[in-house]
């Protein structure tokens, strides 16, 4: 079960470590934990991404941390309002990050790490507007079987 794995602090952790990333974006960021995932890693994560309602956000600038903790299988997904304005190698940086702290079994540290990435990059993008952003996802980790 991906609760056994991260624990309460683990995801304290994470979950900090998105409110810190959306205070310097308007980016909207969702971390997802399941034990296992019984297709390619990519089409989950963008199963995730519908059933969390991350395409709903105002400027399409939801992003995704998506963790299949058996299959150890993990994948970053954004929303058509990134994907059209961020570098080609985005995804690529953040992943690598994040995968270097998973061979550790540190992932915690690892998806707070990517999340903070994630918003030092969307925030040239998407800069936080402190009078007009409201928070449109929720900012705690979300768990599946």
């Amino acid at each position: 079960m991906p609760r056994d794995i991260i624990t309460p602090e683990d995801e304290q952790k994470i979950t900090e470590a998105i409110r810190e990333a959306e205070l310097k974006t308007s980016g909207e960021i969702r971390v997802h934990v399941e034990s296992n995932c019984d297709k390619d890693v990519l089409d989950r994560a963008t199963e995730v991404f519908a059933e969390l309602n991350m395409h709903q956000t105002e400027l399409r600038n939801g992003v995704l941390f998506y963790v299949s903790l058996e299959d150890r299988q993990f994948a970053v997904l954004g929303d058509a309002g990134i994907n059209a304005t961020v570098p080609d190698h985005f995804w690529e940086d953040i992943t690598a990050e994040v995968v270097k702290h998973f061979k550790h079994k540190k992932y915690a540290e690892g998806l707070a790490k990517g999340v903070r990435m994630a918003g030092e990059q969307l925030q040239s993008h998407f800069p936080y507007d402190r009078h007009g952003d409201t928070n449109e996802l929720s900012d705690d980790v979300s768990f599946g079987e």
